[in-house]
């Protein structure tokens, strides 16, 4: 039994410094410039398990994430706007982005990778994605130009890597508005900082 207990600890310790993030466990771990802002309720709730209230009185938030069915975020109702794209890319979404910002009032964004994701490393899946499309009455020409014309702008590579660059973008296009680089970890469904 001890045996296992190191084994999955060393595995752990190779996913973290894979990753370099910081795994947020305790109201300490949450980075100090964060803990006050929304970014900081968000990894309490989720993480932490502190006490939801029964509806947030506006959205304090935008939660830029992938569209992946395996992430469920413990937050409370009317917290946050939640943009669901592709490997949380939101370079195709910038106009519900300002929406959020301009109108809804929003100063943070939490933006959210995942491990696992099918938008790293498209090119894998270029003949599942190819022969879903024939069964559902595409010809396989028209099925590959599809892929191949669009797969470009989708794929994300290393997800840590574009969530950090994406975050890099989108503080330089709103400089007054907190970008949290984030990832939600499949393996245990728990939300992590990205170190940058």
């Amino acid at each position: 039994m001890r045996l296992i207990i190191v084994y999955k600890q060393a595995l752990l310790y190779n996913f973290n410094a894979v990753h370099n993030f910081i795994d947020i466990r305790s109201e300490e771990d949450i980075p100090i410039v964060w803990r006050q802002t929304p970014i900081g309720s968000l990894l309490r709730y989720h993480n932490l398990n502190a006490p939801l209230p029964p509806r947030a009185d506006k959205p304090e938030l935008l939660i830029g994430m992938c569209m992946d069915s395996r992430k469920h975020l413990r937050i409370p109702d009317n917290f946050a706007f939640i943009l669901r794209t592709g490997g949380a890319n939101l370079k195709l979404s910038e106009f519900r982005v300002s929406y959020a910002i301009a109108v809804g009032g929003v100063r943070a964004i939490a933006l959210m990778g995942h491990t696992q994701c099918g938008m790293s490393g498209l090119i894998s899946r270029r003949e599942i994605f190819i022969k879903g499309l024939i069964e559902v009455g595409w010809t396989r020409e028209a099925a590959e130009k599809h892929f191949d014309t669009l797969s470009p702008q989708h794929e994300i590579g290393p997800e840590g890597n574009f969530i950090r660059a994406e975050a890099r973008r989108l503080r330089a296009l709103y400089p007054k508005v907190i970008v949290a680089p984030l990832l939600y970890r499949i393996e245990d469904n728990r939300v992590a900082v990205l170190k940058e």
